[in-house]
C-alpha cells in the first residue's frame, strides 16, 4: 500500500530527491511482492521483475519527461493495490484436541 500511494503522489510535481525515493521504495516492493507472494503465479512475478527493472535505483532508466513517466506510475500503483486483495492460499488453522487418555483406574463402578 506504501508503494502505490507512493507512486500516486508522484503525479504531482516533486523535487528529484522524491523520484530517487520512490526508485528505491518502489524497487523494493517489487522485490518483497516477488518473493512474498503466495502461490506465485508466473504473470505475476514477470509484471513485478518488469517494475523492478523500470524503477531500478542501480541502473536507473531516465526516460527524461514526466509525461512518459505518469501511466507508468498510474499503472503500477494500480498493480500495487490488487496484490492485497488477491486471493492467498492460506490454510485453515486447524486446532485438534487430544482426548484425555483413559485409564483403568478411572472407571467408574
Amino acid at each position: 500500500m506504501l508503494c502505490a500511494c507512493s507512486l500516486f503522489i508522484a503525479l504531482l510535481d516533486w523535487p528529484i530527491a522524491y523520484y530517487t525515493l520512490l526508485r528505491a521504495l518502489v524497487f523494493t516492493g517489487a522485490l518483497l511482492v516477488i518473493f512474498l507472494l503466495k502461490p506465485k503465479p508466473f504473470l505475476w512475478v514477470l509484471i513485478f521483475a518488469a517494475i523492478a527493472i523500470i524503477f531500478n535505483p542501480i541502473v536507473p532508466i531516465y526516460l527524461y519527461r514526466k509525461a512518459h513517466w505518469l501511466p507508468i506510475d498510474i499503472i503500477s500503483g494500480v498493480l500495487f493495490l490488487v496484490i492485497p486483495f488477491m486471493k492467498q492460499d492460506v490454510k485453515p488453522f486447524k486446532q485438534t484436541i487430544k482426548p484425555p487418555k483413559a485409564y483403568s483406574r478411572d472407571k467408574i463402578y
